[in-house]
């Protein structure tokens, strides 16, 4: 894979108006490991090399269980998960990959049975920002790992 345009660097403002969104939404209300999952799930759907290397590294930076990792895909089948977690990936699924009918009445509830209002926006702007992200990455090409030194994700032992 050939980076075609490095966006970070070429309009350096603009990546820090969706840093600083990112960072404002990880100090919110929602747990770390929510949101997590939530960058990892919407990278797998999207096919976001980067995004899905550079959130798994992060979250083993944070402690998360590899297996836990490995399970984010087979999520509806794996027993590794909480209510909220569930809640969440299906939250998720549903905004990363909208329906022509929308968000369904019974994610919809999942999510409100998990989440308070604050946090189901809280979540639904993290979803938002994960997915502008991906389609960033994924239109320029970002190379996975090639931010691994600067993110400081090297550290995680997944070379």
């Amino acid at each position: 894979m050939t980076e075609r345009l490095d966006h970070m660097r070429q309009v350096p403002a603009l990546t820090q108006k969706l840093t600083e969104l990112t960072f404002a939404l990880k100090k919110g209300t929602v747990e770390q490991t929510i949101l997590s999952f939530v960058e990892i799930r919407a990278s797998q759907l999207n096919g976001c090399a980067f995004c899905l290397d550079m959130h798994i590294k992060q979250a083993k930076l944070h402690g998360e269980r590899e297996l836990r990792l490995h399970h984010v895909a087979i999520w509806r089948e794996s027993t590794l998960f909480s209510d909220r977690e569930r809640a969440a990936l299906a939250w998720t699924e549903a905004l990363t990959r909208l329906s022509p009918e929308g968000v369904g009445d019974d994610v919809y509830a999942a999510a409100r049975a998990q989440f308070s209002e604050d946090e189901l926006v809280h979540l639904t702007y993290m979803v938002m920002v994960i997915n502008a992200w991906n389609r960033a990455s994924i239109a320029f090409r970002s190379v996975p790992g090639s931010q691994d030194k600067a993110f400081g994700l090297d550290k995680a032992g997944l070379s």
